[in-house]
């Protein structure tokens, strides 16, 4: 072989494994970069649901202060802030925040047949703060899906998905609303 086949299979060779080079580079850094929106993401999530929780005790105390108001209500908020701030993992924390979303909701409904309560300044200032809230928590949990399909779609996508799979990127969770959500929660005052 004359002297300038070998040059230019060299110039091949490396010129191949310089491309295979830009590509895992480009495909890693892509994945880790995916994989930290989505985690930026959670953390505003995490932000919200934590402000939230630290609504909760004033609004218990604030409620507590109505006569007869139902004590097992307040301890279901209760309960549900404990279970979210000793949540040790996201879907753990994601399971906690659903349970006090129920609790909740059970406490605003059952807040309406007390109006010397809706009357009260503090407990409409935190209503206020807690409405506020809840729409946050709704852009936060937005953000995520979107960063999250945004990654799952880059993990799952040829050739990238060969770098995921030998890298170790797996698909993240979505944010999905608990099963029975979507129906109000039903108080009894025992009045027909």
């Amino acid at each position: 072989m004359p002297r300038s086949g070998k040059i230019s299979v060299w110039a091949i060779v490396v010129g191949v494994l310089v491309l295979l080079g830009l590509w895992l580079w480009t495909g890693y850094n892509g994945l880790v970069t995916g994989q930290t929106a989505v985690q930026g993401a959670w953390a505003q999530v995490e932000t919200n649901y934590q402000r939230r929780v630290d609504l909760v005790p004033n609004l218990v105390a604030t409620v507590k202060g109505a006569a007869n108001f139902e004590q097992t209500t307040l301890q279901q908020v209760t309960a549900a802030r404990t279970q979210w701030m000793e949540a040790p993992g996201r879907q753990e924390k994601l399971a906690a925040a659903q349970n006090m979303e129920t609790a909740l909701g059970r406490l605003l409904v059952t807040v309406e047949a007390y109006p010397q309560l809706q009357s009260v300044a503090a407990f409409r200032d935190l209503m206020t703060q807690l409405e506020g809230t809840e729409n946050r928590i709704s852009v936060a949990r937005k953000d995520y899906n979107d960063a999250v399909g945004a990654f799952n779609i880059t993990v799952r996508r040829f050739p990238t998905n060969i770098l995921a799979l030998l890298f170790g990127f797996p698909q993240e969770k979505f944010f999905e609303a608990a099963p029975g959500s979507e129906v109000a929660p039903t108080v009894d005052f025992g009045t027909k």
